[in-house]
C-alpha cells in the first residue's frame, strides 16, 4: 500500500505580526481538511521549530481536532517534511489511517532580522551564521567550479520570476542580475536578494491510503536522514553528500530517477543551495549546476523546472513550514492546479529539504520525497 496525498492547504506567506500562530494553522488546516473532503483524523505530525511548547495541540484545538496523538518534530528546516516522510510510515504500516501532517512557524514573532548562531555550537560561538556557512560554501564553489557572480545571481532571477505567478509567495517582484548584485551584501559573495526572509506561515497536507479519486498523488518515497561528521575532508560543499545519499534512496524506492520527474522543489533557502541541489539530485553533474540556469533547463517553460512556486527565495521560508508547503505545491502543480505556474503535463515531482545547522555536522536532516499522479 502506498501512501497519499488527499488534500493541502497554505496560509500566505509573509511577515505577518498580525497574525497569530493559531490562526495560520486554521487557515492551512482548514483549507486541507476542504480539499481532501475529510473531518477526522487518527493523529497528527506536526514539524515546528521555533514555537512555544505545546503550540501545535493549542492551534488545533480552535479547530475541534484533539483526543489524539499529535506528534511534533524539529529537523531544522526539514521539520515538516520529516513530518510527510512519518505520516507517510504510519498509514503505510497501518499505525493510522488518516493523518494531518502539519507544518508551522511564527518567525517575526521571535526574531526581528536573521536567525541567530546558536551560541553553544563551537561555530556558533565563533560567529558562523547560517548565511556566513552558505556564503562559504558559495565562496569555494565559484573559485573551485569557475562559475560567476552573475550565475549565481540567475537563482534569484528565476525563482522571483516563478514567485510572480503564486498568489501566497512572500515575495512577487520580477528582479535582474544587476539589481540582485547590487542589493546589500549579507556575506559575500551572497547579496541581499539571495538570501531568503524570515516568514510567517503554515502549510498542510492530508494522508491516506489510496482512494478511488484522481485528484489524490501518491508519496511514491519519502526518504528521512540525518547528516554524520563534517569533518571539512571532502571535496564537496556542506550538505551535498547528505542530499545526494538521501535522493538515492528515494529514488530506489520509488523507481524514479531524476530524468523521470518534471519538477523539483529544492532548498533555496540561499542561491547557492539550489545549484548544489540540482547536482545532488542528479540533474547536473558537480560544477554544472550554473548551466542549467544559462540554457533555461530550470526555468518554467524548460525541461524540468525547478522552484515553479518561487522557492524559499520567493515564496518565502517559514522554517518548519517549508517541506510542507514544497509539498503542496507539488501536489497542485501534478493536479493542474497551478495557475500561472502550470508546469504542463506534470505527472512526477521532487521534493527536497535540507535541515540547516551547524553543529559539527554536515546538514541538521534531509528529506527527499517522490510525489507521483
Amino acid at each position: 500500500m502506498t501512501a497519499h496525498i488527499w488534500g493541502v492547504g497554505s496560509s500566505a506567506f509573509g511577515k505577518q505580526p498580525g497574525r497569530s500562530t493559531a490562526a495560520l494553522a486554521w487557515e492551512a488546516v482548514g483549507e486541507a481538511m476542504s480539499d481532501a473532503g475529510v473531518r477526522r483524523f487518527d493523529a497528527v505530525y506536526v514539524g515546528n521549530v521555533f514555537g512555544e511548547p505545546g503550540m501545535a495541540a493549542r492551534a488545533l484545538l480552535g479547530l475541534g481536532i484533539h483526543g489524539l496523538p499529535v506528534h511534533t518534530l524539529e529537523s531544522a528546516c526539514a521539520s515538516s517534511a520529516a513530518a510527510l516522510a512519518e505520516a507517510k510510515h504510519a498509514v503505510e504500516s497501518g499505525r493510522h489511517e488518516t493523518v494531518l501532517v502539519l507544518g508551522l512557524e511564527h518567525l517575526t514573532s521571535r526574531f526581528a532580522g536573521a536567525l541567530p548562531a546558536e551560541p553553544r555550537d563551537f561555530e556558533g560561538r565563533s560567529g558562523l551564521a547560517t548565511p556566513a556557512m552558505y556564503a562559504m560554501a558559495a565562496r569555494r564553489y565559484l573559485d573551485v567550479h569557475g562559475v560567476t557572480a552573475e550565475q549565481l545571481a540567475k537563482v534569484a532571477v528565476k525563482n522571483q520570476g516563478h514567485g510572480m505567478g503564486n498568489p501566497r509567495a512572500q515575495y512577487r517582484n520580477r528582479v535582474t542580475v544587476d539589481e540582485v548584485l547590487a542589493s546589500r551584501m549579507i556575506s559575500d559573495p551572497l547579496t541581499l536578494l539571495q538570501c531568503c526572509s524570515l516568514s510567517d506561515a503554515a502549510a498542510a497536507l492530508v494522508v491516506g491510503p489510496r482512494r478511488r479519486t484522481a485528484r489524490d498523488v501518491a508519496v511514491a518515497a519519502a526518504e528521512y536522514t540525518t547528516g554524520g561528521l563534517w569533518d571539512h575532508t571532502s571535496e564537496h560543499v556542506w550538505g551535498f553528500e547528505l542530499a545526494r545519499d538521501t535522493a538515492a534512496r528515494a529514488y530506489e524506492r520509488s523507481g524514479i530517477g531524476p530524468a523521470d520527474a518534471d519538477l523539483f522543489e529544492v532548498h533555496d533557502a540561499f542561491t547557492i543551495g539550489e545549484i548544489v541541489s540540482t547536482e545532488a539530485l542528479g540533474l547536473a553533474a558537480v560544477g554544472e549546476g550554473a548551466r542549467l540556469l544559462d540554457t533555461g533547463h530550470t526555468a518554467l517553460g524548460g525541461k524540468q523546472p525547478v522552484n515553479p512556486s518561487g522557492g524559499l527565495l520567493s515564496r518565502g521560508h517559514p522554517v518548519g513550514a517549508t517541506g510542507a508547503a514544497q509539498a503542496c505545491e507539488a501536489v497542485w502543480q501534478l493536479r493542474g492546479e497551478a495557475a500561472g505556474r502550470q508546469v504542463e503535463g506534470a505527472r512526477a515531482a521532487v521534493i527536497e529539504t535540507l535541515g540547516g545547522g551547524v553543529g559539527l555536522m554536515d546538514g541538521n536532516a534531509c528529506v527527499v520525497a517522490v510525489l507521483t499522479r
